[in-house]
Parts: C-alpha cells; sequence; structure tokens
C-alpha cells in the first residue's frame, strides 16, 4: 500500500508529505484548495503524463516521491531486475523545467514506460471520467473481458484472427481483373527488360566512380609518380635513393669487422633499402595502370549516366536496382501463377476461418458465462449502493461485416439497466443520470478490483450527482472495499468522509504574496469542523456542530456493527 506520498513545488503545494493509512482514507477541502493535485501526483509517480506547467512559479525543478509497503513479490520486479527488500519501494519523479524527467526506483535510474508498468500494478485511480468511459459501448467488452479474466482465449482468438486478416489481404493483392493484370504485367516486362539489359554488378557504380576520378587526373597522376619514381630509382645519369642507400649500406659493411655498432647500422640501412624497394615497385605499377586506352573515359562516363538514370527509376545503388529487378521478377510469376495461387490461399483461408471461428465461440461461451457472474455481482452492489430496483444487463449480438469478426472476437456488448420498475431495459448512455453512473461505475470498479492484486484504490470525486440516502449508501460501501484494500478518496460529501478511517484536510492560503496549499491530517474535533463545512459552508454552528459529531460516531457504530463479514 502507498503509506507516504511526499511532494515538492508542484502547483500550489511548495512541500507536504501525507502519510496514508490502510483502510479508508479522504481528502477533503474547498474547490480549488489542491485535492487534484494531490491525484495528480500520485499519477506522475504512476508514469502519468506531465507537464514543466506543473512545476511552481519560481522554482527549478518538482518532485514527487511515494513509499509502499507490503508490496507483494511481483514478477515485474525481477524481470527488470529490481528487488522490494522487506516489500518495500521507493518511487521517485523529478520535472524539470527543460521537460526532462529523472525517475528512480529504490535509488536505481527507471524509464517512465518502466514506471507505468509497475505502477499499473500498485494502484489503480478512478477519475469523474470514468463515467463517461461506462456511456462508451467500445469499453463494455473491454470491461467483460476484464472481469470474466477472458485474456488468454482472447489472445489464441486474435493469432488465428491475425492468420486470416494476413491471407484475405495476400488473396485481395492477387485478385485483379484482366485488364489491370496486362497493364502490370506490361510495366513489370519493360522494368525487368531494362534493368537486365543493363547487366549491372555489385558495387560497379562505386569502382566506376573511382576509376573516373583516377582517368579525369591521369595527368598530374602520371607527372607526379614518374617524379616519385625518379627520385626513387634515378636515371641513366642520376642516382636515386635505392642506389645511395646501396653505397651507404656496402660502406657500413666493409667498416662492420671493426665495430659491432656499425655493422647493426649496416643491417638496418639494409632492412630500409628492401622496403624502399617494393614502395618503388609499387609505383612503376601505378604508372603502368595509368596507361589510357583511347575512349575509356567516354565509355566509363557512358556507364555511369546509364545507371545514373536507372537510379533516379529504380534505387539509389546497385544493390538496390538488383534487389527491386528480383522483386519484379517475383510479382510477374505471382500474377502468371496468381489464379493457382489463389486457389491455394484460398482453402487456407477457409481452414483459417473455421478455426478462427471455433475460437471465437469458445471466447463468446466464456464471455456470456462471465456476464452472467457480472450481472449477479454488479446486482448485489447496487442494491447495496441503494439502488434495488435497478436491472442490469449484458447485452450481446453478433459482429457485423465480413466474418462477423474482428480482432476483439465476435461479439458487439453492451451494459443495458433499466432505472426504474416496469421499464424496459435500454443503453446505459440514454437512461442513466449522473448519480446512478457513478455508483454503477463504483459497483463495476469494486467488482473489477475483486481479480486484482492492486493494494490501493484512488477514487477522485467519483460521487458526483449522488447525495443524501445514496451518499450514506456510497459512503458504507467504500468503507467495506477498504477492508481488503487502501482505499484513497477525494470527497465533497460529508456522509462519505465521516465514514473514513483517515481524514486529510487540503486547505489553500497566502503568505508573503504567494499561494500555498497545506495537507493535514484532523483529530477528531478538526474532522467535526470540516463535516461541518461541508454540511453548512462557512457559517458553522453549534447546532451544526452536534450533528456533525454525530454523524461521525454513527458511521463509527455502522463500521462496528457492520464490517466484522469484511476481510
Amino acid at each position: 500500500m502507498l503509506s507516504l506520498l511526499h511532494i515538492e513545488n508542484i502547483a500550489v503545494i511548495e512541500t507536504a508529505d501525507i502519510q496514508f493509512d490502510a483502510g479508508f482514507n479522504v481528502l477533503t477541502g474547498e474547490t480549488g484548495a489542491g485535492k487534484s493535485i494531490v491525484v495528480d501526483s500520485i499519477d506522475a509517480i504512476l508514469g502519468g503524463r506531465t507537464s514543466r506547467d506543473l512545476i511552481r512559479t519560481g522554482a527549478k525543478s518538482a518532485l514527487v516521491s511515494a513509499q509502499f509497503v507490503g508490496v507483494p513479490a511481483l514478477g515485474w520486479l525481477r524481470d527488470n531486475g529490481f528487488d522490494a527488500p522487506s516489500g518495500e519501494l521507493v518511487l521517485q519523479r523529478q520535472i524539470q523545467q527543460g521537460g526532462r524527467n529523472l525517475c528512480r526506483l529504490n535509488g536505481k535510474p527507471i524509464s517512465v514506460t518502466q514506471m507505468q508498468e509497475l505502477g499499473r500494478q500498485l494502484i489503480n485511480i478512478h477519475g469523474q471520467h470514468d463515467g463517461q468511459q461506462l456511456l462508451d459501448p467500445v469499453s463494455h467488452l473491454s470491461y467483460l473481458d476484464s472481469f470474466g479474466e477472458t485474456e488468454p482465449l482472447l489472445s489464441d482468438f486474435q493469432s488465428s484472427y491475425q492468420q486470416v486478416s494476413e491471407l484475405s489481404r495476400e488473396i485481395g493483392r492477387l485478385q485483379m481483373d484482366e485488364a489491370e493484370k496486362a497493364r502490370r504485367m506490361d510495366s513489370l516486362d519493360f522494368q525487368i527488360k531494362e534493368l537486365e539489359r543493363a547487366e549491372l554488378k555489385p558495387g560497379e557504380d562505386e569502382e566506376l566512380s573511382q576509376r573516373r576520378q583516377v582517368l579525369r587526373n591521369a595527368g598530374k597522376l602520371m607527372d607526379g609518380l614518374s617524379e616519385a619514381d625518379f627520385a626513387l630509382s634515378g636515371g641513366e645519369d642520376t642516382d636515386g635513393v635505392l642506389n645511395l642507400l646501396d653505397r651507404a649500406e656496402g660502406s657500413l659493411r666493409a667498416l662492420g669487422r671493426y665495430s659491432e655498432e656499425l655493422a647493426a647500422l649496416a643491417e638496418r640501412l639494409l632492412e630500409t633499402r628492401y622496403e624502399i624497394a617494393d614502395v618503388a615497385e609499387l609505383v612503376e605499377q601505378q604508372r603502368e595502370s595509368l596507361d589510357v586506352s583511347p575512349g575509356e573515359l567516354d565509355q566509363l562516363e557512358g556507364r555511369l549516366d546509364l545507371i545514373y538514370r536507372l537510379r533516379k527509376k529504380y534505387g539509389n545503388t546497385v544493390e538496390e536496382m538488383l534487389a527491386y529487378l528480383e522483386r519484379c521478377k517475383q510479382e510477374r510469376e505471382q500474377i502468371q501463377y496468381a489464379d493457382d495461387r489463389i486457389v491455394k490461399l484460398e482453402a487456407k483461408l477457409k481452414t483459417a476461418v473455421a478455426e478462427t471461428r471455433r475460437r471465437g465461440e469458445a471466447l463468446t461461451q466464456a464471455r456470456k458465462e462471465a456476464a452472467v457472474r457480472m450481472q449477479q455481482r454488479i446486482q448485489k452492489e447496487l442494491a447495496e449502493l441503494d439502488m434495488p430496483k435497478v436491472r442490469f444487463q449484458v447485452d450481446f449480438a453478433p459482429k457485423e461485416g465480413k466474418y462477423h469478426m474482428d480482432e476483439t472476437g465476435m461479439d458487439e456488448v453492451q451494459f443495458l439497466m433499466s432505472a426504474n420498475v416496469g421499464e424496459d431495459l435500454k443503453p446505459i448512455h440514454k437512461i442513466a443520470s449522473g448519480g446512478e453512473l457513478a455508483r454503477i461505475m463504483l459497483a463495476l470498479k469494486n467488482v473489477l478490483a475483486e481479480n486484482e492484486e492492486i493494494a490501493t484504490l484512488v477514487f477522485d470525486e467519483v460521487d458526483t450527482g449522488v447525495s443524501g440516502r445514496a451518499a450514506q449508501k456510497v459512503a458504507r460501501k467504500m468503507a467495506q472495499v477498504a477492508r481488503g484494500k487502501q482505499v484513497l478518496c477525494v470527497t465533497h460529501l460529508p456522509q462519505i468522509a465521516a465514514m473514513a478511517d483517515v481524514h486529510f484536510s487540503v486547505e489553500k492560503g497566502e503568505r508573503d504574496g504567494r499561494t500555498y496549499t497545506a495537507v493535514e491530517q484532523l483529530n477528531q474535533d478538526r474532522r467535526r469542523e470540516e463535516l461541518a463545512r461541508l454540511s453548512g459552508g462557512e457559517r458553522i454552528t453549534d447546532a451544526l456542530l452536534r450533528s456533525t459529531g454525530e454523524m461521525l460516531e454513527q458511521a463509527q457504530s455502522w463500521k462496528a456493527g457492520h464490517m466484522e463479514d469484511f476481510p
């Protein structure tokens, strides 16, 4: 669970340390006080999107740090080279003015993507926008699959459906009318003949370019090589370096009988002479290679011009043009034998469709069985949320389109409800009010959370549109959920705040011309005052304080008498 949240320079919060506890934690405060900043900070530590606009004015960076205790031995930690001694984790994220994020896990750097992966296993945040997701039928199928844990069956179906899609696309590429086929064959024949006539060779363009460079500068090269050859080998009346070295080596060798050092020098000169003789031979070979035949440069320029024109159409290098030629030949062959290929592919497609449909039917059956259980669980949750007359149903319809399937399966799923006795079941988005949506989403999230190992649930003002008796029911439901998981709730309702095990107040104030937000854990007297503010506004009377005191006592009494069945 989340035990400590440290915030520095996030919006109006200069610094705050919030020590959460197990059970039901509530945050209250005036609108705009900064409650959403606390939730945004939690989202940031889970790898959510951030912006440098979050950084408090005048600060160079912002920091969020979260300490988790009692973390199970998550496979993710092992797979990514981390450990959690004694089940403790510390996640940190620093947001800098330049937009850079520095993320750490137990002091070691991690990426934002890794933070997201780990965060999904630590905390689940439910915000006001979740109600809008419930209105979108597209999301209903994913809710059902999550509840029914049908992901393995869905994965099997999708691997088979992918084969169907690939075969269908290949058949589509091969299917063309005769006129289109004739046009394509003419185009391929022309390109193949043009490339084959060129008789291209791998690396030819580079070799020709280098040879052209030599030929264009043949005069300069010949003069320079001739001068080097003369210096090395000499002429009829002039000694070159090699002759001079021979004389020097002979003189030293004659003196070597008198001195070992001079004999050694003679050997060194001999080795140098051999090396220079090799150089002289290579220089001579270079001179001979410059024996340019008449018209060679023109022929070479013509060849390079041909390659340049082909390059504009078929590829930047000879290798790319040869690869394009091979693809053209393969496509021509496919078109020539397309009918036979289509027959074979259609046989494979028929088999793949049958297998995919078999897997899809198994997935559908699992989903329908899960739907029955989901309906029962949602109905039970709704009854506990003061909606005993509401009927909830998961409606199935076959997919439209080719093969009546897509990557999600063979089912169109939609949640239906009837808010009043005698009314027909209708799509949720057509009849549910704001308060009903809030409770249905709470019921759905509670049901889904039962299958998750996540220890902490965050509810960000999900009680919008709820009041009176319904608010009391929502408060009790959250208290029940908090018996098995840590619950953090941002709320404006006194009924929910009164049911909390730990109550925090978020207050905004001014100091030295700057706005500051502070987070304070409330004692019993301060809780009475905060509940009075939530109930009656800024004018807090003695009667209102007595009333909120009774509200707290009733909440504690209810938890003491009704929570024994909740582990």
